[in-house]
């Protein structure tokens, strides 16, 4: 229409008009004859004009790349992809437009993806499928944003919406990962607004069997952990047998690396180092490693080695690491420290040691080059012997970080989320919230439970009456406290027979064997309580069902299952017939149970709080049989303190006397034999990180399954159970190591002996009880 044919408007009409129609919406079909106005509500799907559109732009990853690691990076302290950063990027450009540089938009939806992140427990790399969906996440952003900014209302209310249904999927909470999308394993926050649901310590106990635990394996190139892509299998390929090791290896020699008196400084670069060991690099806490394909041509000079001990098929021992091995000579070496370790094949040790090249050794040639992998020439001359240092678990996750006046989680494997409970940097905080009302001390009620305590007793031969007998009077000491003080879990370890199960009738017969298991039922009978307030778990044995029907009493493979469910039925149906009878004011607190799980297994209590290891094997008897004693093995330092003071000449008489009773204290101070003997076996087993660091000829291990064996990160507790061991509760580390022995002594009369631990104090003690 042109200027001449628009009818006339008088002021008047023009006034009218700017008062009735709004700014945003459309004229009316006919202004000149006066039709009434008609906007378009707000509220319509089809208002694109009260939406402030964006003009998508092509953003490359490479101009994003600064603000991605100004904010995921150094912001959050995470890591990203290529992939991730192209999706990011694609993401950006098309939802902010050509903002996003000048009006900061860019990185607060940055900032945002990394919060989301964390809450639902991705890894520390953030990559599509690493603990968390990436699309999800953009995808939940997208539908909350309006002209490239996020709108925080609309992002709340839909992770609200999508944490509170149980069957949709979660993106807040740190659970289980099923198709690349992590759903809810646990109770929410909304869950645990009730008080009284809040502070039921038994909410948040989880058994975990060998075969449930995520496997994990250490990527030297990544220097993180990952989920192997292939299924686990009884009967792998040859080549999972070599992975076992190197996994092993691979996780050892980060964490050396890790340990401070492995990082070089240049402190003090001016300082030469004293002779007589060149394995020490510059500073005084600084060691060099060196790989045995590096000793060749390097004949006469001393090094510190990091290796697997092994019997070569020569028969003569070795030292291998990934780059070859060599022939290992500990005639003259010595233990540092003295006497506090084993050392057997299948051990990873360092020796510091001088290499010595040989013009024939047996097993190898001249020269001893036969390839990377194979025998080098020569042999290594340990003087000194020591197990790889061990690392906290607050180190392991970062955890405990003192910065200004605040803890803060930063470094170490914090992200990975090892028992498949939720990671420590997802999961932590909210879960020592949680454990710190459920196990707080002030002002408890009868309607407040402030149970810490567990039992654990071993070596339950049901074939011996006394056993019953003194099960009988150990849970009749606790059936007697009030519900609040009745303890949280019963640990009931085998081996439940003293003689092995075969497969036939007679003695030691399946059917034999099930009667042994109705007699337990029976004494559990007396016990209704207990059976309805607390958590039951039963660890096999190797005399235990199915495995013992082949090995006859040797050593099963592990990890093994537990008892089969045809030997406990009755056991069940004394646990319902308990909680059938429970009254209607304990509705809430959850139902006793038994778990029948595996060997090894781990309880975990309030997510990545606390983690248990439970493993049954005769540890100690093994280790006698198979380390390897050095030429000058000695007797440990604390019992050489008479000799050290006798050998000071013209001393007065005064300072003899007080040098006696330096001594004479010493004496007193020194541990017993027992105390020494469990010292030995824990730094042994948590230096290998590893419950069983036995060759598979005298520990058969699934190879698949090997990473349920790891004790990276060091637990917070592990029960060694261990009969032919005294019992014991040492502390190693920040873990604390439980050995119950027996539950009747051998040749004891009317003894009942158990290990009672408190999870508030991460400390166990044994105790004996006479009938």
């Amino acid at each position: 229409m042109s200027e001449l044919s628009k009818p006339a408007e008088t002021p008047n009409m023009a006034a009218a008009k700017s008062k009735s129609i709004p700014s945003d919406s459309i004229p009316s079909s006919s202004p000149a004859f006066g039709t009434p106005v008609h906007p378009i509500r707000k509220g319509r799907p089809n208002n694109v004009a009260s939406k402030a559109s964006v003009l998508p732009i092509l953003l490359p990853p490479a101009t994003l790349r600064p603000v991605a690691f100004r904010t995921i990076t150094r912001k959050h302290n995470l890591t990203i992809s290529s992939s991730a950063l192209q999706t990011l990027a694609t993401f950006i450009g098309k939802n902010c437009g050509s903002a996003w540089r000048e009006e900061g938009l860019a990185e607060r939806v940055l900032d945002e993806v990394a919060k989301v992140w964390k809450r639902a427990g991705g890894g520390v790399i953030v990559e599509e499928g690493n603990g968390a969906s990436l699309k999800t996440i953009l995808q939940t952003l997208e539908s909350s944003m309006s002209a490239g900014r996020i709108v925080h209302t609309k992002l709340t209310a839909q992770e609200g919406h999508a944490t509170i249904r149980r069957d949709s999927t979660d993106v807040t909470t740190g659970g289980a990962v099923q198709g690349g999308i992590r759903t809810s394993s646990g109770p929410t926050d909304e869950d645990i607004d009730d008080e009284n649901e809040t502070r039921d310590t038994r909410k948040w106990i989880k058994v975990i069997g060998a075969f449930d635990q995520p496997r994990f394996t250490y990527n030297v190139n990544k220097k993180h952990f990952e989920t192997p892509t292939w299924k686990p299998s009884l009967f792998p390929p040859p080549s999972r047998k070599t992975s076992l090791f190197r996994d092993r290896y691979n996780l050892i020699y980060q964490r050396l690396l890790r340990n401070e008196s492995f990082q070089s400084s240049l402190l003090g670069a001016d300082d030469p180092w004293p002779r007589g060991s060149s394995s020490k690099s510059v500073g005084q806490q600084s060691y060099k490693l060196t790989l045995i394909a590096n000793l060749l041509g390097r004949s006469g000079t001393s090094h510190l080695v990091l290796g697997l001990l092994s019997i070569s098929p020569s028969g003569d021992l070795s030292l291998t690491d990934l780059t070859g091995s060599i022939a290992l000579d500990l005639t003259h070496a010595r233990t540092v420290p003295e006497d506090s370790a084993w050392f057997a094949p299948g051990m990873i040790v360092l020796v510091d040691g001088i290499y010595e090249e040989e013009e024939a050794v047996r097993g190898s040639t001249l020269g001893g080059n036969t390839g990377v992998g194979g025998t080098i020439g020569g042999r290594f001359v340990g003087i000194s012997v020591g197990a790889p240092p061990c690392e906290r678990r607050e180190i392991t996750l970062g955890m405990n970080i003192r910065k200004g006046q605040k803890d803060v989680t930063a470094g170490g494997f914090g992200w990975v989320d090892f028992l498949g409970v939720g990671s420590e940097r997802a999961q932590g905080q909210r879960m020592r919230r949680i454990e710190r009302q459920c196990l707080r001390c002030e002002n408890e009620d009868e309607h407040h439970s402030t149970r810490r305590t567990m039992v654990v007793m071993s070596e339950l031969n049901l074939d011996n009456v006394k056993t019953l007998e003194a099960l009988r009077e150990a849970l009749s000491i606790y059936n007697t406290l009030p519900t609040e003080e009745l303890p949280l879990v019963f640990f009931m370890i085998g081996n439940f027979v003293k003689n092995a199960v075969i497969n036939g009738g007679g003695r030691g017969g399946s059917i034999e064997y099930k009667e042994y298991f109705d007699s337990l039922a029976t004494v559990f009978a007396e016990f209704p309580s207990l059976l309805r307030h607390s958590t039951f778990v039963f660890v096999p044995g190797d005399n235990d069902p199915w495995a013992s029907s082949f090995s006859t009493g040797a050593a099963t493979t592990i990890p093994r299952d537990g008892v089969p469910d045809m030997f406990t039925s009755r056991i069940k149906r004394a646990f319902a017939a308990a909680n059938n009878d429970a009254d209607a004011s304990r509705s809430k607190e959850p139902a006793g149970e038994a778990v029948w799980t595996t060997n090894p297994a781990r309880l975990s209590i309030f997510g990545p709080v606390h983690e248990i290891v439970v493993f049954r094997d005769d540890i100690t008897g093994r280790l006698r049989r198979s380390s390897v004693i050095s030429g000058t093995s000695q007797q440990p330092d604390i019992e050489m303190g008479d000799d050290s003071g006798e050998k000071q000449p013209d001393v007065l008489d005064d300072a003899n006397h007080n040098a006696n009773n330096e001594r004479q204290r010493k004496r007193d101070e020194t541990p017993s034999a027992a105390t020494l003997a469990a010292r030995k076996l824990v730094k042994t087993v948590l230096d290998q990180g590893n419950i069983s660091p036995f060759p598979l000829t005298s520990r058969p291990v699934l190879w698949d399954y090997g990473s349920s064996l790891h004790l990276y990160p060091l637990p917070t507790a592990c029960i060694l159970a261990d009969a032919e061991a005294p019992p014991f509760s040492i502390t190693y580390e920040g873990c604390h190591i439980m050995n119950p022995g027996p539950l009747v002594p051998e040749g004891s009369k009317g003894l009942a002996r158990w290990v009672e631990y408190d999870l508030s104090r991460n400390r166990g003690k044994v105790r004996e009880h006479r009938y």
